[in-house]
């Protein structure tokens, strides 16, 4: 960043009325500032911001993890009181144990797999001959001639004749 852009960002909020209120930093060095809702100069009223200014990072550099999940829902306004650091230490503690847990037990299952898979005999195969809705199911293939035994009609294939039209 440029010092001409400082300066300009510093008589922009000289302008604008827009008092920073410096809620936290985080253990990264990112710095969370709060902006409650104001008028400008020509009267309208601008809602309250939430804002990072991150340590010694260009834009271009930012990557997912670069922020806290803690902060980040606080910069989204899904929670409404920023965290404290024992909150975020705590968190990451959670999440260290459950990689650890998760994985344990994919190490777990994967060797429970290889025994139960010399343990059990393999599967039968199975010839599925047709669907118990079709009209010919337990038949080898499908009559020619219609059949019907009351009240159950199973209706035979129908092929054109060739060469011959239907209306002459």
């Amino acid at each position: 960043m440029s010092w001409w852009s400082g300066v300009w960002r510093s008589v922009w909020s000289a302008l604008s009325r827009e008092v920073r209120e410096h809620v936290g930093t985080d253990h990264l060095g990112n710095k969370y500032y709060y902006v409650a809702e104001y008028k400008n100069w020509r009267g309208q009223t601008i809602r309250e911001k939430r804002i990072v200014e991150a340590a010694n990072r260009k834009e271009v550099d930012y990557e997912a993890g670069d922020i806290p999940t803690e902060w980040e829902a606080w910069i989204r306004r899904t929670r409404k009181t920023p965290p404290t650091m024992e909150e975020i230490l705590k968190n990451e503690k959670y999440r260290e144990e459950i990689k650890i847990k998760s994985q344990d037990f994919y190490e777990k299952d994967k060797l429970g797999k290889e025994t139960s898979e010399e343990l059990l005999p393999s599967p039968t195969a199975t010839q599925v001959k047709g669907h118990a809705s079709a009209p010919y199911f337990g038949k080898e293939e499908p009559s020619v001639a219609p059949t019907s035994t009351g009240k159950t009609f199973q209706p035979g294939s129908w092929m054109p004749e060739d060469g011959k039209r239907q209306s002459q």
